[in-house]
């Protein structure tokens, strides 16, 4: 990346070469291992698609790549996940060769986690080991045993294996991890280790295991670096885990055994509180990052906790506040950040939301996605990537919703001449209504909508906003398009709900989020949704008396699993009175009158009640256009009403087929 480039002017620091021991790194810009993709086979095999996904991650850009953890151990009880990596044995190695030549191809320096879960780990045994006997506060983990002495020895070699495996493999260095509360954690931990040997009490004794465990390492890998991932806050204190101050004393014993390089992490998976989400401000954490820099300054120190912006690395590297930005999941939502950056094509990035789509489906046993690029985990078929056309078409989109948005920036990006409809004035859809009520850092999901903007006005995509599209428009237009893909979104089924007594009781939950109404003090919302608790959370947080009706056993059911919590403990925060298993009887002018699971009736009184129930389809562009256009297509919530990542997926995925 030369200096003719104007990002690389702009961010002057984030694009200085560095020297790191007997290696110049081209920036300062470290690719941080994600956890694990879910991608491989069971007993620990490189699949095909993971060494797809890996050529696109050598190609990011960055000075250091690191491949994603590997257990170590052939019993396994390091292994977190069903399709994680595993480096115990020979066998493995010819694949993590073809890694490290795409790494080392891209001019960048190849770094090999090592991951031993720990606590969290035997996902295939029934049970896992950790320090002490500490029961799981999450009950899908596996019941504990503690290492003995014997073990723990052994633990420290297989470590120590596996490292001379991946260097012999072609890696540069390797690392080892605590992030998320694995086994290096667990030892570090007053929480989990409650031991009365030399490897517990004191935050001497428990360092002890880390401490050797860089020690043998670094002798059976005399001339590689090794870096570790060290907590800055573990987020634990409700179970009595680690203060950062002594979060920062472990990092001096890391340092003091001559460690390469620490990488400053944050939180554990049964941690009460939230670390990576989009309900954390960008550069929330960047202070722990300061102290380690402060505490360690002949150490490299590299850092990237919910730190999307590189404008804000930048300044950080400047003011001395780490010395690399390590990225993750915003190379994961788009894997040519870096480059487009250096090119001063910040508006082009598809900016990484905060959803955590990622580690919701890897809680759940799955491959990971990203709600933002809909072609990661998919980089082996070439049919999800952009492709020419092998015929020029005429295309309207109609709906400028996410779903129809993507639709028409991947098909213009295959050549196609795209034209969107859209009634309102704006882009975005519903979108815009929800982002600019969610409590949560707002800016990320409205981001989506300007990326949109500026890749319609890139590509020379046509809006037509404040345009309808219905028959007798199309028979005006008849012969001028080749495709119609609906992407009219879906609307609230409010036929379904009680007749109101007056006009302008009963409001749609869009139209309230729009702003297009303004409710009463008094209001009752109807449904426990994401739309529902969304404009719940923001009408509280205004002021407003809400309470929250749900016909279902439960609140946020259409909620990304990794942000249940979230909402459960908004409501709690803002008192919001919510009724489960509960149905709406009448609908009046004394308020809502409604029937618990019991049979209990009650009377809830509302200026306002607004509906965000059922969604249904706009479908009724479907059959009106069925004999006026040669292909007619559906994307997003005009299909099935879903949620922001079916409708990103969606819209994409049709697009490249186009």
């Amino acid at each position: 990346m030369g200096d003719e480039k104007p990002g690389v002017h702009r961010l002057s620091k984030l694009f200085q070469p560095y020297r790191w021991g007997r290696f110049t790194l081209q920036n300062r810009i470290k690719y941080g291992a994600c956890c694990v993709s879910n991608y491989n086979e069971r007993d620990g095999r490189i699949s095909a698609r993971e060494l797809a996904r890996t050529r696109v991650i050598a190609s990011t850009g960055c000075g250091i790549i690191t491949n994603q953890g590997a257990y170590p151990d052939p019993r396994g009880e390091g292994k977190a996940y069903f399709r994680q990596l595993a480096l115990f044995d020979d066998r493995f190695l010819p694949q993590f060769e073809e890694i490290a030549g795409f790494i080392h191809d891209a001019g960048a320096v190849a770094i090999q986690q090592i991951l031993h879960a720990g606590r969290y780990g035997g996902i295939d045994l029934g049970y896992c080991v950790q320090p002490s006997v500490i029961p799981q506060t999450l009950p899908h983990f596996r019941p504990p045993r503690a290492l003995t002495k014997e073990q723990i020895r052994q633990t420290i070699r297989e470590h120590a294996e596996a490292a001379r495996r991946a260097v012999r493999a072609g890696f540069d260095g390797t690392e080892i991890t605590s992030f998320m509360g694995y086994l290096l954690a667990n030892f570090c931990s007053k929480f989990t280790n409650q031991r009365s040997d030399e490897y517990g009490g004191s935050i001497e004794n428990r360092g002890r295991f880390m401490r050797e465990m860089i020690r043998e390492i670094k002798d059976a890998t005399p001339d590689n670096p090794l870096i570790v991932r060290l907590n800055g806050t573990e987020l634990m204190d409700r179970w009595g885990g680690n203060s950062e101050d002594e979060c920062l004393e472990l990092m001096q014993q890391a340092a003091e055994c001559g460690v390469d390089m620490i990488s400053v992490t944050v939180g554990w998976q049964e941690a009460p509180e939230s670390s990576i989400g989009r309900d954390i401000p960008p550069g929330h954490w960047n202070y722990l990052a300061a102290r380690a820099k402060k505490l360690l300054p002949q150490v490299p120190i590299t850092f990237g906790v919910r730190l999307p912006d590189p404008g804000m690395a930048n300044a950080c590297i400047e003011n001395g506040e780490f010395d690399l930005w390590e990225v993750c999941r915003p190379l994961l939502s788009d894997p040519q950040m870096v480059h487009k950056i250096a090119e001063g094509r910040d508006g082009e990035v598809r900016r990484c939301i905060g959803s955590l789509n990622c580690l919701s489906r890897l809680f759940r046993d799955l491959p990971y996605t990203c709600t933002i690029n809909p072609a990661l985990g998919h980089e082996v078929e070439p049919e999800y990537g952009i492709t020419p056309a092998a015929v020029s078409k005429r295309i309207m989109v109609i709906g400028a919703g996410p779903a129809g948005m993507e639709c028409a920036i991947a098909a213009r990006q295959r050549g196609h001449e795209v034209t969107v409809f859209e009634k309102s004035g704006r882009i975005g859809g519903q979108l815009l209504g929800y982002g600019n009520n969610d409590l949560a850092h707002r800016e990320d999901l409205l981001d989506i909508v300007r990326y949109y903007g500026v890749m319609a006005n890139k590509l020379g995509i046509e809006l037509r906003l404040n345009t309808v599209v219905e028959p007798r428009l199309m028979r005006s237009m008849l012969h001028q398009f080749d495709v119609a893909v609906v992407a009219t979104g879906a609307r609230i089924a409010t036929e379904m709900l009680p007749a109101p007594s007056r006009p302008g009781l009963l409001v749609d939950a869009i139209d309230v989020a729009e702003g297009s109404v303004t409710p009463g003090q008094r209001v009752v919302v109807l449904g426990a949704g994401k739309i529902g608790l969304t404009l719940a959370e923001s009408l509280a947080s205004q002021g407003h008396r809400v309470t929250i009706v749900e016909a279902g056993k439960r609140i946020a059911e259409d909620v990304m699993p990794s942000f249940k919590w979230r909402h459960t403990q908004w409501v709690q925060e803002l008192k919001i009175p919510t009724l489960t298993s509960t149905r709406v009887l009448a609908i009046g002018d004394q308020g809502v009158r409604v029937a618990g699971k019991d049979g209990t009736v009650q009377v809830l009184a509302a200026d306002t009640v607004i509906a965000a129930t059922e969604r249904r389809p706009n479908q009724q562009l479907f059959h009106d256009l069925e004999w006026m256009v040669d292909e007619v297509h559906g994307c997003g919530d005009a299909l099935v009403p879903q949620g922001l990542t079916r409708a990103i997926h969606g819209g994409y995925w049709l697009g490249v087929r186009l």
